[in-house]
């Protein structure tokens, strides 16, 4: 069986699918991606294609419908590259594609008789989720009817993908009710072998510090330190909580640059923000920003965390708390509709409400003070990862099921 993968960042959430594949041996794999965008990710057996950077929107599009003009460009440069590779004989009978960026448009126009599965995100609302949820930045009348264009190029996707797939049941919930009997509910995954609990995990500081498991470490992750992560009502929070407990070390894993919201208006970004506001009253000596890490260092901050704190808006559910949750940590979280679909409150892990700083301040101390009064909590949450969204043994079995059934329909067909 020839599987395409296509993702303009790939692999992007297709990591552990594309490796596990590509070591089956009636499998062979093809992936396509941005070549100004992909990161390096090399396997012996995967056969590499990429397509050049699209050309930019053009400078008289209106502003709700950008991303759509952007989506089009890409989809066009998919399809230029793919059909070169068609005149070659590629012929894939399945294609995976994550179709936010456009990429999958006019798939099915070249290869009307591969079976394309979807994966579906998040599908915006300018009400009830994401959209206006944090009442520190309101919104006008403009920004809902952007919002209401934002779905275009997964409205197509619905429509000329085979087979859908999101990753949580909130995620799915977001899509409109026609599609969501459409859809499966199937997580990206974990690999809950190589994210696992080490009590010998230490971490080097960029100023040569050693900090080792068992340390009063409170931890927070997001790719992007913004609002849509918490990451305000974390710095919020935080001047209390090192003034109560004088020898935690906090690190904060992440990118400066905004990634789903905007840059603050009168600050180079939300860290800088933050630490501005809060200056005098944050000791910076044991505040640490590490920038992105390697997987082999970030998995150690998580390794070594005492408490770890995750917060999210009503969005989509940052791999980083399934992957604290695997690693044994004390995750306390946002009481969002994501975050709940995971964990159950004083089950395997804590919630509070997104924005009561207060009760964040409440219970990270008293977290940090007793760590073994919550060791429950930590092999709960272990056990909810392992058990629900393992990708060895719950994902990827799934994954091959569903390519066995359309390799059995297929021979059917014949």
């Amino acid at each position: 069986m020839d599987i395409l993968f296509i993702h303009p960042n790939f692999p992007g959430q297709f990591r552990l699918l594309v490796t596990a594949l590509s070591q089956e041996p009636d499998i062979k794999v093809y992936s396509l991606g941005d070549e100004s965008w992909m990161p390096a990710f090399e396997l012996p057996v995967l056969q590499r294609l990429s397509y050049d950077k699209p050309e930019p929107k053009g400078v008289a599009t209106h502003p709700y419908v950008q991303g759509f003009e952007a989506g089009v460009r890409r989809g066009q440069q998919v399809v230029r590259t793919l059909l070169a590779q068609k005149r070659e004989g590629l012929e894939p009978e399945v294609i995976y594609i994550h179709p936010g960026w456009g990429d999958g448009l006019y798939l099915k126009e070249i290869f009307p008789n591969s079976t394309i599965i979807g994966l579906f995100e998040y599908y915006y609302h300018a009400r009830g989720a994401d959209v206006g949820f944090d009442p520190e930045f309101p919104l006008s009348f403009d920004d809902l009817f952007r919002v209401r264009t934002l779905n275009t190029l997964q409205l197509h996707a619905l429509e000329s993908c085979d087979i859908h797939l999101s990753p949580t049941a909130w995620q799915k919930s977001r899509y409109p009710k026609a599609y969501q009997a459409q859809i499966q509910c199937i997580h990206e995954g974990i690999d809950t072998e190589q994210v696992c609990p080490n009590p010998d995990a230490s971490f080097t500081l960029a100023n040569g510090q050693i900090i080792r498991a068992g340390d009063e470490v409170l931890t927070f992750v997001s790719r992007s330190l913004e609002p849509y992560r918490g990451f305000h009502c974390l710095m919020k929070a935080l001047p209390e909580i090192m003034r109560l407990r004088p020898n935690c070390q906090v690190l904060i894993v992440g990118q400066e640059e905004a990634h789903y919201g905007p840059e603050p208006r009168q600050a180079e970004n939300w860290k800088a923000k933050c630490l501005k506001e809060w200056a005098g009253q944050i000791d910076t000596e044991r505040l640490h920003f590490t920038g992105l890490l390697a997987f082999a260092d970030y998995l150690k901050v998580l390794q070594i965390s005492r408490v770890h704190v995750y917060l999210s808006y009503p969005f989509i559910l940052s791999w980083s708390m399934l992957e604290a949750m695997s690693a044994g940590c004390l995750v306390l979280g946002s009481d969002t509709a994501p975050v709940q679909e995971v964990i159950k409150q004083g089950e395997n892990g804590l919630l509070f409400p997104f924005f009561d700083n207060n009760a964040l301040v409440a219970m990270a101390t008293v977290a940090l003070a007793q760590p073994q009064d919550d060791d429950h909590l930590r092999i709960a949450a272990r056990r909810t990862i392992q058990t629900h969204y393992d990708f060895n043994t719950i994902i990827y079995p799934q994954h091959l099921c569903l390519l066995k059934q359309l390799e059995e329909t297929t021979v059917t067909l014949q």
